[in-house]
């Protein structure tokens, strides 16, 4: 019975994520005047909505400039929280209770409470329309998350495999560099794939910070392109299958790494 309720629970999570994906995959073939696609799969699939959505939209700017933010939030984002928490694992610091607890603090504060001081702040030091003005609020955006990862998968680790390292003499960066981090590798995949998700469906801050149309994020051009093409659905749902296609492919392709990191984190 448990085993009937738990295979039924898993066919309707996955029908719930399909099912949309189909939708939208159908409906960004159907004729650019069908104003109710439906879910039926057209008959003649009208494969230029991508070309026509691509050109239209300017998506190789918005793809290109989500590719550029991403690629600048993660290294660093990953760098940093790796070592603050192996700091607040590892380093016996007679403050690590309280700085770990201001740090999880800012999970609770949302982009909206920041993002007009952040406006002010980065204009004053010319930051303002570029693309550092995204990466770096995002980077300390995602820092209580990716800490709070990091230092759970430090403190899982057995006692005796530093006490071993530190016997050999091995020093604090040593310990980090050839012992930690590459009993990491599952937690820094999982961590960087959920990072670059996160920074290319950046919306809010792109559009506020960014006033060149072509710097934005895809989904902050998307927003823009539904504006414009309101009621083009199939055009609509091609642009929605373009911005969406590069994390679900580099999903697949870390697949078996992220599903290790978040069983490993879970059972820790």
């Amino acid at each position: 019975m448990i085993r009937s309720l738990t295979r039924l629970s898993l066919l309707a999570a996955t029908a719930s994520v399909l099912v949309p994906f189909y939708a939208i995959l159908a409906a960004s073939l159907q004729p650019q005047d069908n104003l109710s696609p439906g879910l039926a799969w057209p008959s003649d699939p009208q494969w230029h909505n991508y070309v026509d959505a691509w050109s239209t939209g300017g998506f190789a700017d918005l793809m290109r400039s989500s590719l550029i933010i991403a690629l600048g939030v993660v290294p660093l984002a990953l760098v940093l929280a790796t070592l603050a928490g192996y700091g607040l694992a590892m380093m016996r610091l007679a403050v690590r209770g309280p700085i770990f607890a201001l740090l999880m603090l800012g999970l609770a504060l949302p982009y909206e409470s920041i993002v007009i001081p952040l406006y002010y702040d980065l204009k004053s030091i010319g930051l303002l329309n570029t693309y550092w003005a995204v990466i770096l609020p995002l980077i300390g955006a995602f820092m209580p998350f990716g800490v709070f990862w990091m230092r759970s998968h430090f403190e899982s680790l057995p006692p005796e495999l530093i006490e071993a390292a530190e016997m050999d003499g091995a020093s604090g960066r040593q310990i980090l560099r050839r012992v930690l981090l590459p009993t990491a590798r599952p937690a820094l995949t999982t961590l960087g794939l959920l990072y670059f998700m996160w920074a290319w469906n950046q919306f809010l801050l792109a559009l506020i910070l960014i006033q060149d149309p072509a710097m934005r994020t895809a989904p902050s051009g998307l927003g823009k392109f539904i504006q414009a093409y309101g009621r083009n659905i199939p055009l609509l749902s091609a642009g929605t299958i373009i911005v969406i296609v590069p994390v679900v492919i580099l999903y697949l392709f870390f697949q078996r790494h992220f599903v290790k990191g978040i069983l490993s984190g879970a059972i820790k």
